[in-house]
């Protein structure tokens, strides 16, 4: 399998994962934003910036911190190299120079989404759209997501794609459970207070989770039973367990393809088994912060290591 392919899918699937999840994350914001006074959701806003990493960028461009300029601005501004619109682009174009490793189901879904979400984010994006703009890229993300599960073969191009999902899900995760106790809560003060509740809420709200962490809680909203269910709680795929379960599962698949392992298998047993030796309790002795970061880091030395691997660094 060519470099040039592989950087290709493992960057397609990456560009889409961050779109849906900045998607799921601006929905969040825009819910929380409208249960609060306008300075507390100016404040929201910007705790939404923050996670994307895109506040400085912003700031360059905007004063204050007005609902509908941020979506315009994360979803479709031209000021904004990271924006979801700029994402959707760069995973078309990394599928039309690998077409030939996709199915045509794949790459018409990737097409489509481009093109309807081109359309749809033409114009600025203003709170009575905001609905259906933010809906849309989860569901073009999902269409290429199924697509991929239903006509993909199991080989190494599959396995690529996995591994850009799920190293972009970790990433996602972690960040947004560190923004929440770091910048979203205003002071300790709150802590177990309704708002601290409400920003719980959003948190699972931002990653799918709320609905399954009520199924398995009976609704009882603390910070250490949300934080094990993201961080450790492997039957919840955008936890960190189950995105490194599923990495580990991908990885494997590839050293029997190729017939050996390398330094991203060792790599990734190392983040994996130190994870996995985590409880709850020892998280938040030691700080969620530190471990958090801690985590991310660990990510992002993982994904570099996949990359210099299989030869495909961006």
């Amino acid at each position: 399998m060519l470099a040039r392919v592989a950087h290709g899918i493992f960057w397609i699937y990456r560009y889409l994962e961050r779109a849906e999840n900045t998607a799921r994350l601006l929905e969040a914001g825009n819910r929380m934003a409208l249960t609060r006074g306008i300075t507390a959701a100016d404040e929201e806003w910007r705790s939404v910036l923050t996670t994307l990493g895109q506040l400085k960028a912003y700031d360059e461009a905007h004063r204050g911190y007005d609902g509908p300029q941020v979506c315009d601005f994360v979803l479709r501004s031209r000021d904004n190299s990271e924006s979801v619109l700029t994402m959707i682009e760069r995973a078309r174009n990394n599928a039309r120079a690998c077409r030939s490793a996709i199915t045509a189901e794949v790459w018409e879904a990737i097409n489509e989404g481009w093109m309807t979400l081109r359309d749809l984010l033409a114009k600025p994006v203003r709170a009575s759209s905001l609905g259906t703009a933010l809906a849309a890229v989860r569901r073009q993300s999902s269409l290429v997501r199924g697509s991929t599960y239903g006509s993909m073969l199991r080989n190494e191009i599959y396995c690529f794609s996995r591994i850009g999902t799920l190293l972009e899900r970790a990433d996602n995760s972690a960040r947004i459970l560190d923004v929440k106790y770091y910048v979203l809560l205003p002071s300790p003060a709150h802590v177990g207070m309704p708002l601290d509740t409400a920003q719980w809420d959003h948190v699972l709200r931002s990653l799918s989770g709320d609905r399954a962490y009520r199924w398995l809680n009976a609704g009882r909203m603390d910070a250490r039973s949300i934080a094990e269910f993201l961080i450790l709680d492997d039957r919840f795929p955008r936890s960190l367990s189950f995105c490194y379960a599923a990495m580990r599962s991908n990885l494997a698949r590839l050293a029997r393809i190729h017939g050996e392992e390398g330094a991203a298998h060792a790599c990734l047993r190392d983040a994996d088994l130190k994870l996995a030796r985590w409880t709850i309790d020892e998280v938040f002795d030691r700080g969620l912060h530190e471990f958090l970061i801690d985590f991310i880091v660990s990510n992002q030395r993982l994904a570099h290591t996949i990359a210099e691997e299989y030869r495909f660094l961006d």
